[in-house]
C-alpha cells in the first residue's frame, strides 16, 4: 500500500533548486550594482575620498603648519623642503591647502546632510498636517525665502557679529549661517512630493490604524522620497563649498587666521603673475572637489532611475547554461 504522506527526497531537492534559482534582489543592492557599474561615478567617488583622506592624514607628511614661517623661503616655488611652495609670508602652501581642504569638506558635509535632514522634517510635517499648520509653517518657510542671505552672511561674519565671533571660529559662524538658508528650497519641494503621498492608500490606512504622525513621517513618507534625499545631499554639499569659496572669495565668508580654499583662491587672486602656484593649487583642489560630486550625483540619478540600463544583464544561471 502506497504511503500517501511520503515524502520523495529527489522532488524536493528540484525544488528547493528552482526556488534558490529565482532570487529575489534587493533594490538597496540593484542600486549599489548601478551606481558601481557607472565608471564615471566611480571614478568621482574615488577622487572625493582620496580628497577627503588627504584632508586629515595630509598634515603627517609635512613638518610645517599653516602658521609657522620659513624666513628662508619667502614666495618660493615648489621645491624638496615645501612640496607646494611657499606663500608671499613664507607659510607653506601643502599645510594650508590640507587645512582649506578639510574646513571645505567639513563646511560642504556639514551643510549638505543637515539641511536635507531639516527639509525632509519641515516638509513632511507641512504635508501631513496640512491645514491651518501648513499654511503658518508655509509663511515661515516664504519668509526665510525672502531674506538676503548675502546682507546676513556679511553682517555675521563681519563687525555686526562681533559678539559671535568672540566664542566661535569663522568655519563654524559659516556653517550655522548656510544652514539657515540652504533648506528651505528643499523644503518646498519635499512638501508638494508628500502632499501627493498623502493620498496613498497605505498612509491613509496608517492613520485610520491610529499609527502616530511622527512614525508615518519616518516609516511612509520619509523612505519613498529617499531617492530625491540623497541626490539633495550631494547637490547640497557642491552648492555649500561653492558658497564657501564665493562668500570667502569676496571677503565675507572665513576670516583669517582660519583657512578654507575660498581664503586662499581670494588671497592669491591679486598675484596671479607673481606667486602662480598660491592661486592655481587650490582651485585645483575645489575643481575636483566639486567635479568629483557632480559626477557622483550623475551616477546616483541613473541608479536610482527604474529605466536606468546601468544595472546590466542578470547572469544565467546554471540549469540555463546546460539546456543550451
Amino acid at each position: 500500500m502506497t504511503n500517501l504522506n511520503a515524502i520523495d527526497p529527489a522532488a524536493v531537492a528540484q525544488e528547493a533548486h528552482l526556488e534558490s534559482a529565482d532570487v529575489v534582489i534587493a533594490k538597496s543592492t540593484i542600486i549599489f550594482r548601478r551606481f558601481m557599474r557607472n565608471k564615471t561615478a566611480v571614478a568621482g567617488l574615488a577622487v572625493f575620498l582620496g580628497l577627503t583622506l588627504f584632508s586629515f592624514v595630509g598634515g603627517f607628511f609635512t613638518p610645517w603648519d599653516k602658521e609657522t614661517l620659513d624666513p628662508f623661503n619667502i614666495g618660493m616655488p615648489p621645491s624638496g623642503d615645501h612640496f607646494l611652495g611657499t606663500s608671499q609670508a613664507g607659510i607653506d602652501l601643502y599645510a594650508m591647502t590640507v587645512e582649506g581642504t578639510r574646513i571645505s569638506i567639513l563646511i560642504g558635509l556639514i551643510v549638505g546632510l543637515v539641511s536635507v535632514l531639516v527639509a525632509a522634517v519641515y516638509g513632511c510635517t507641512m504635508a501631513y498636517f496640512g491645514g491651518k499648520v501648513d499654511k503658518v509653517m508655509l509663511f515661515v518657510l516664504e519668509a526665510l525665502i525672502m531674506m538676503p542671505a548675502l546682507l546676513v552672511v556679511a553682517v555675521a561674519t563681519s563687525g555686526g557679529g562681533d559678539g559671535l565671533k568672540k566664542n566661535l571660529p569663522s568655519w563654524l559662524l559659516l556653517i550655522i549661517v548656510l544652514l539657515v538658508f540652504s533648506w528651505m528650497g528643499t523644503a518646498r519641494l519635499i512638501r508638494s512630493m508628500s502632499m501627493s503621498l498623502m493620498q496613498r492608500d497605505f498612509v491613509k490606512a496608517a492613520q485610520y490604524m491610529g499609527v502616530p504622525p511622527r512614525r508615518i513621517v519616518w516609516r511612509h513618507l520619509v523612505p519613498n522620497i529617499g531617492s530625491l534625499l540623497v541626490l539633495d545631499i550631494t547637490r547640497g554639499v557642491t552648492g555649500a563649498i561653492l558658497a564657501e569659496v564665493a562668500f570667502s572669495f569676496i571677503g565675507i565668508g572665513i576670516k583669517v587666521p582660519d583657512v578654507s580654499l575660498g581664503v586662499l583662491i581670494g588671497g592669491a587672486t591679486s598675484q596671479v603673475q607673481t606667486f602662480p602656484w598660491m592661486f592655481w593649487v587650490p582651485l585645483t583642489v575645489m575643481f575636483l572637489l566639486t567635479g568629483s560630486l557632480a559626477m557622483m550625483n550623475d551616477g546616483l540619478r541613473d541608479a536610482f532611475d527604474p529605466s536606468s540600463s546601468s544595472v546590466g544583464r542578470a547572469k544565467k544561471n546554471s540549469t540555463e547554461k546546460k539546456s543550451k
